[in-house]
């Protein structure tokens, strides 16, 4: 790729993340010259390592705390002379209504826009002004990543022409996040000492953060219904969010808090643990992409148990790498646990499964070439 030799790259992204870190980790190894823009800062860190070093973070009026839509014109201002000072080769930006639609307004090109899933699958149908930012956005970028098909039909129901996308899946660390032969006792630091499963235990494992859009809630009284009828059942809860105090009185009121264990959140170095220390990964989310945090637990050998929204759909068929059960449906999701308890002998074939779907599809080394095919395109409109 000889159009690729020594850009100059402005990363521009709502907050540092483990996604950004990830992204910027990749780009730091090559021999482009990258900056990085951050719009908002809040009051807990959603990713606790530090930028690596090759990364330059601009200072500009954005990045220092929580934003609001009277802000965007001082914004807009703001990012064109950081625009004009940087001279970037290319912006890459998303999620696609603020820091995407921000790089659109400023009139630069050429963007790259990042979809972040929920912008697609969830903000873009909010009303007819978040419409509206999706089409104008898409249409003022010359590329438009993605991590999975469902996104890719999305933007191409906006408006976005298919040879103008670029999917792939985000991908994870598959030396970090492995299967450890042997690893059937390791422990993790939970609020009380939780070995991985035996014959009297089986173990669940959620990593989800506590709001809504995620499904934490329908977890907490799928498990109450399941852990009434298998006092064994055990349940790891990581992360935290809005619907603590909501998921705490579930748990209280169905006489299962003694069987749940909170973490809080945990480091990249340890969450590994967490997955291999659980018979079973649950996600109920209402929304996804290509969710890393199933990658993360296929690729350390866990089957999975997912809702049946069309990303999960994507990585997990049922009886091979999991089971999937009716998005929402507390019910379902009880008897799909009971279900999977029942038959924990399969788990390790299904985890095997798991584990080489993820070295095939999610091998992030691999997947982040694309990102660099992406560029090439975006070049090539210039």
């Amino acid at each position: 790729m000889d159009g690729l030799r020594d850009l100059k790259i402005l990363y521009f992204s709502k907050d540092y993340t483990t996604h950004d870190r990830r992204f910027l980790a990749a780009l730091a190894e090559t021999p482009h010259q990258v900056y990085y823009l951050r719009l908002e800062q809040h009051g807990h860190p959603l990713e606790d390592r530090p930028l690596p070093p090759q990364i330059e973070q601009i200072e500009w009026a954005g990045g220092r705390g929580p934003v609001h839509l009277r802000d965007g014109p001082h914004l807009l201002a703001s990012l064109k002379r950081v625009i004009h000072a940087v001279q970037p080769d290319l912006i890459q930006s998303g999620p696609l209504q603020s820091v995407a639609l921000l790089v659109a307004l400023s009139g630069y090109r050429p963007l790259v826009s990042m979809s972040w899933g929920y912008d697609l699958l969830f903000d873009a149908d909010r009303s007819a002004v978040w419409r509206w930012a999706t089409r104008y956005t898409l249409s003022h970028s010359a590329v438009m990543i993605g991590d999975c098909n469902t996104i890719r039909q999305r933007a191409r129901n906006f408006g976005m022409a298919d040879e103008r996308i670029v999917t792939f899946p985000w991908g994870v660390d598959l030396d970090h996040f492995n299967v450890v032969t042997g690893d059937c006792h390791v422990r993790v630091r939970t609020s009380a000492t939780l070995e991985r499963s035996n014959a009297h235990t089986f173990t669940l494992l959620s990593t989800r953060n506590w709001d809504p859009i995620y499904g934490v809630d329908v977890i907490a009284k799928a498990f109450v219904q399941a852990a009434q009828q298998r006092p064994e059942l055990r349940l790891i809860l990581l992360g935290n969010g809005s619907q603590a105090g909501l998921l705490r009185q579930v748990f209280t009121r169905g006489g299962v808090l003694e069987q749940v264990h909170f973490p809080g959140q945990v480091s990249q170095a340890d969450l590994p643990h967490y997955y291999r220390a659980a018979d079973l990964y649950v996600s109920a989310s209402h929304s996804d992409g290509s969710s890393i945090s199933l990658l993360e637990a296929m690729a350390c050998g866990r089957p999975a148990l997912v809702s049946d929204i069309p990303g999960n759909l994507e990585w997990v068929e049922p009886g091979v790498q999991g089971w999937w059960f009716p998005d929402g449906d507390t019910n379902a999701l009880a008897q799909a646990i009971l279900h999977a308890v029942d038959n924990r002998e399969r788990l390790p074939e299904m985890g095997y499964a798991a584990r080489l779907l993820a070295k095939q599809r999610a091998d992030w080394k691999k997947n982040f070439q694309q990102l660099l095919q992406a560029y090439e395109i975006a070049l090539q409109t210039r």
